[in-house]
């Protein structure tokens, strides 16, 4: 695929660069068959490209695509203003995969921004010598004190969401709010915690992929036990799990970092939703 991507390249005199991100160029990363080509095109212009419905099957045969610049407010652009990129994420019937990126040469100072980047091609000499490439872009910063007092917060007000919907048997409701409104500030948490662990010098990846191996072998015994099935007492005591897991994390995140745990209303909350968990379910009232 390398090889195909490069002779397009060469013979395409719309394109004067290329250069390959990602997975592929991380060093930290162990290579296996379903990494992705993340490549950035560097091209004269870009709608030509765009308005050529065979430019993706040059590249194989396709599985499936998506075109994120056509979907969502992405696509509420001005037709007239000529493109500066245009993205292709294309699977092939084969099993690989390309991110392909067209950037219009005048905006080339994108590529510079991700650490994670290899010079396959420069017909102008448009880019200086690349650095080896490193994670350094994706590395976990750590927080202010806001951004560690927002998180606990938040964490401490969702999770009698949660509560609420396994007593009143609102499963789907419960598994969704646990997972889009609880786990985020879990994660949040715990990235900032492998991160005061390695003095920031790591990253998670995308969508946490890295997490699992940096946690501590008991951090990540412990976060295990936070993905139920379908069985509600299984909800109850994830609920649980994950707020015992956030109080150790966040604790030692805040004893490093010079913040204050706000212990009160941790207790406070999880009491809130042990006494829930067991509140009859035909009670008329809380208390």
């Amino acid at each position: 695929m390398l090889a195909l991507l490069s002779k397009i390249a060469r013979e395409e005199d719309r394109i004067r660069a290329v250069v390959l991100n990602g997975s592929r160029v991380d060093p930290g990363v162990f290579p296996d068959p379903f990494q992705d080509y993340d490549v950035v095109y560097v091209v004269t212009e870009v709608e030509s490209f765009v308005l050529d419905p065979g430019w993706p099957s040059r590249f194989g045969e396709l599985m499936i695509m998506q075109t994120p610049d056509d979907m969502g407010e992405s696509a509420q652009r001005d037709p007239k203003e000529p493109r500066t990129s245009y993205a292709w994420l294309m699977q092939f019937a084969d099993g690989t995969r390309v991110d392909l990126t067209a950037v219009r040469v005048d905006r080339r100072e994108r590529v510079l921004e991700d650490s994670l980047r290899v010079l396959l091609l420069d017909k102008d000499g448009l880019f200086p010598p690349f650095p080896v490439p490193d994670d350094s872009t994706y590395h976990v910063q750590p927080p202010t004190q806001k951004q560690y007092d927002d998180c606990c917060n938040e964490f401490l007000w969702v999770t009698p969401y949660v509560a609420k919907a396994l007593w009143r048997d609102q499963l789907s409701g419960a598994r969704v709010m646990l997972e889009q409104l609880v786990r985020p500030q879990l994660l949040k948490m715990l990235t900032w915690h492998v991160g005061m662990r390695r003095t920031y010098a790591v990253s998670v990846g995308s969508y946490y992929k890295k997490l699992d191996a940096l946690l501590s072998p008991a951090f990540r015994a412990a976060l295990t036990r936070t993905w139920p099935d379908g069985d509600p007492e299984q909800m109850w005591d994830a609920l649980l799990q994950m707020g015992l897991l956030f109080r150790r994390a966040a604790g030692e995140v805040a004893s490093e970092s010079g913040f204050g745990y706000p212990a009160l209303d941790h207790r406070r909350v999880m009491a809130f939703v042990r006494y829930i968990r067991w509140l009859p379910p035909d009670a008329d009232a809380i208390y």
